[in-house]
């Protein structure tokens, strides 16, 4: 299988794809020290650079579309612009590139795309945000599904709305594609450190989300 990982920095996901046999193909970065820092490890792939400039349909298909998107907005320890802030949006360029390398390939590349993010997704715009990727995402599969919201809620929102309460993990499942998040923390995984995560995981193919990301082999 083969990996194009968007907003890359220093490749953790690409480090991660080789320790499974996954290929990494090529990245999206824009910043000089942590392209240099791949470029070293990972000799032989391609960078193209500023992911706003990218069309999916141009560029080599691949399995699996990886891409930790800014963070700053959607932190309860930045400003909380959401998606709407000028770097977590640019999620959304995201799976523009997606959608079109599904166009172009009819569908058949990528079959899988991994998001990554902090817990703040949960709550940022009173949780609205979160369903807004997990509904963007999913149309990616199935263009115009709208996604349920989840029952619970909690409070309103200043213009009335109702906040929105997410389980730390969870699943989506259409006729031919899934998609599932769980968070994860650092800790258990082998860093000394607490470092939760939320990790999103699309199967343009069938329904193999939740077996991938919540069924872990064993010994």
């Amino acid at each position: 299988m083969t990996l194009g990982s968007l907003f890359d920095g220093i490749g953790g996901f690409p480090l991660a794809a080789t320790r499974v046999g996954i290929k990494p193909v090529w990245a999206s970065e824009i910043e000089k020290v942590p392209i240099g820092i791949t470029m070293r490890h990972f000799p032989e792939m391609r960078h193209l650079g500023d992911l706003t400039k990218i069309h999916g349909a141009e560029i080599e298909p691949v399995d699996i579309i990886s891409f930790g998107s800014p963070c700053q907005d959607l932190s309860v320890a930045g400003k909380r612009g959401g998606l709407g802030g000028e770097r977590s949006g640019l999620f959304m360029e995201a799976t523009r590139i997606i959608g079109e390398m599904r166009d172009a390939t009819g569908g058949t590349f990528p079959g899988y795309c991994v998001w990554e993010n902090v817990p703040g997704a949960f709550s940022s715009n009173g949780g609205e945000d979160f369903h807004t990727v997990i509904e963007e995402i999913a149309r990616i599969a199935e263009p115009g599904i709208s996604v349920s919201r989840p029952a619970s809620v909690k409070g309103k929102l200043p213009w009335g709305r109702p906040r929105l309460v997410w389980r730390g993990s969870g699943a989506v499942m259409g006729d031919c594609w899934s998609l599932a998040w769980r968070v994860l923390d650092a800790q258990h995984w082998g860093v000394p450190q607490r470092r939760k995560r939320i990790f999103l995981v699309a199967d343009f193919r069938g329904h193999g989300a939740g077996e991938i990301l919540f069924k872990c082999d064993g010994l």
